[in-house]
């Protein structure tokens, strides 16, 4: 795999994979129309080189950054290209097919996108490059959280599958590889079914929002840092694992009823004072440092790299 990669847009999350790939030694090719562009590729390059001295790395550890006047010359050469442009479903085809025309014909092509499937990118593009699309969505910022679904469309290789496992594999981070297509993939539709549930309460007076939140930090978000959905419900089951869970909780889990929810902005106006109450209007420089300092200590906890 050659170690030049392209990272096609350079907004929150294509600038942490830009500096993502320079950290684990990839020269990383950024392109984006954006009038900053190279004040942008600059700072990721000095926090690259202030990370890696930090460490006690030398240069020749490390990547670097470099900034593309135009697609072409950001894919040219490369063995893989993130794209993390706007999650625009008609815009993305064209740009993959603006892409796919000047990359090595071997290059992985990967979208961040979070909602829009490979199969709708790859239908656009001819049999030489629709076989090379795939998704690789992360968990912002992709930098610091391990997550990436790995999503192909019915027409992705094999081949492109698992370069993408093993390119994302050298970068640290934890590549999981969905079955089929689904809307939403896996961890936005358990964010989803959650973030109803927790509306819910709120709208029926059940709890406050900052109450809710204190219940998931103290509980569940503390257990699910160690161990998964599944593997918690295992552990619940004693000596007969996740079927003695089932045995003896799953009824009555299955009893319990659903609350009305209402998600319309329209309908939030007491879910959105309860949280700007709570954490002010809008989220803080300072909370956000906060935010990652425990979330890198949970990571450290782990023995992964961050």
């Amino acid at each position: 795999m050659s170690t030049a990669v392209a990272v096609i847009g350079a907004g929150t999350i294509g600038r942490s994979f830009a500096y993502l790939f320079a950290r684990s030694g990839y020269t990383v090719r950024v392109f984006d129309p954006r009038d900053d562009l190279a004040e942008v590729v600059a700072g990721l390059q000095a926090d690259v080189t202030a990370d890696a001295s930090a460490r006690g790395e030398v240069a020749s550890q490390v990547g670097t950054v470099e900034e593309a006047d135009t697609v072409e010359a950001a894919v040219d050469g490369v063995s893989f290209v993130q794209e993390s442009g706007p999650e625009d479903p008609e815009a993305k085809p064209a740009l993959f097919s603006q892409i796919a025309e000047a990359a090595p014909a071997d290059a992985v092509l990967a979208t961040s996108s979070s909602t829009i499937p490979a199969s709708s990118i790859a239908e656009h593009l001819d049999a030489s490059a629709a076989p090379r699309v795939i998704v690789g969505h992360p968990f912002n910022p992709p930098h610091l959280m391990p997550l990436v679904e790995i999503v192909p469309s019915p027409v992705t290789l094999a081949e492109t599958v698992a370069s993408t496992v093993e390119f994302y594999r050298s970068c640290g981070r934890e590549p999981v590889v969905l079955k089929k297509e689904v809307r939403g993939f896996v961890g936005n539709r358990l964010q989803n079914a959650l973030m109803r549930e927790a509306i819910s309460l709120v709208q029926n007076g059940v709890v406050s929002a900052p109450d809710l939140d204190a219940v998931m930090k103290n509980s569940l978000g503390l257990r699910w840092s160690a161990v998964g959905q599944f593997e918690g419900m295992h552990f619940g089951g004693g000596e007969a694992g996740i079927r003695g869970f089932m045995d003896h909780i799953g009824p009555a889990f299955a009893a319990i009823d659903d609350l009305p929810v209402d998600v319309d902005p329209a309908a939030m106006g007491e879910v959105f004072a309860q949280v700007e109450q709570a954490y002010g209007p809008a989220p803080t420089a300072a909370a956000a440092e906060a935010r990652d300092r425990i979330q890198r200590a949970v990571l450290d906890a782990r023995g992964l790299d961050h």
